[in-house]
């Protein structure tokens, strides 16, 4: 049951579209322009760095606030982490698929960003490797490529890659049942995004995909 309330805390807080809203304040439906999903990388493609910023700040604040509402309700259980997780693929959803939109959202990789800051702080000072690594996951190929899209997919399967490893070193401090379906929700995740990357994938392979800083 309380992985049910967490998914629902993280559904409820994912509904709060932030580019679809700063969209509006720029008189801008953000479904209908640039690649039509409502995440800050169409946002800053359309409506400029100011409004991609405040996108992607909402859509980070809004993890955060699930994630804290969840340690809250639950401080002190055996499975504080897994629960987290949970709340965070509930924001997922809710950001990805929200019902009042017909299921038309973002990606996801703002929501990531707020789930790699969530995680650093397990097993201080070593797990703050976590955040450095993804960030240069994402940071390098962007400044190399200027594909945020590849950025953002190396970044998510990274963060994947390093919970693996942590839950195996014990740092969540949780039993091994609860570790691997830690990992599993993180993985489910990690391929959702993946999934809802297909477009740019293809578009990569192409050499078609766009560019960061190439025109509207």
């Amino acid at each position: 049951m309380e992985r049910i309330i967490c998914l629902v805390i993280g559904y409820a807080c994912g509904l709060l579209q932030s580019g679809y809203l700063v969209g509006k304040m720029h008189h801008i439906d953000i479904r209908k322009a640039g690649s039509g999903n409502s995440g800050s990388t169409n946002a800053l493609r359309v409506m400029g760095l100011k409004a991609g910023l405040m996108t992607f700040a909402g859509d980070v604040l809004k993890c955060f606030a699930a994630v804290l509402i969840v340690r809250a309700i639950y401080h002190g259980s055996n499975i504080l982490p897994l629960l987290m997780m949970y709340a965070g693929a509930g924001v997922t959803l809710g950001h990805n698929f929200p019902f009042y939109m017909n299921f038309k959202g973002g990606k996801g990789i703002a929501v990531m960003a707020a789930l790699v800051v969530s995680n650093c702080f397990w097993h201080l000072p070593y797990s703050s490797i976590l955040f450095f690594v993804t960030l240069a996951f994402f940071l390098v190929p962007v400044l190399v490529t200027r594909y945020v899209s590849l950025g953002s997919l190396l970044a998510y399967a990274v963060f994947f890659i390093q919970m693996v490893i942590f839950g195996q070193l014990g740092w969540f401090d949780m039993a091994k049942g609860a570790v691997y379906e830690l990992c599993v929700i993180t993985f489910l995740l990690t391929a959702l995004a993946w999934y809802r990357h297909r477009a740019n994938i293809k578009r990569l392979l192409n050499g078609t995909e766009n560019k960061f800083g190439s025109k509207k």
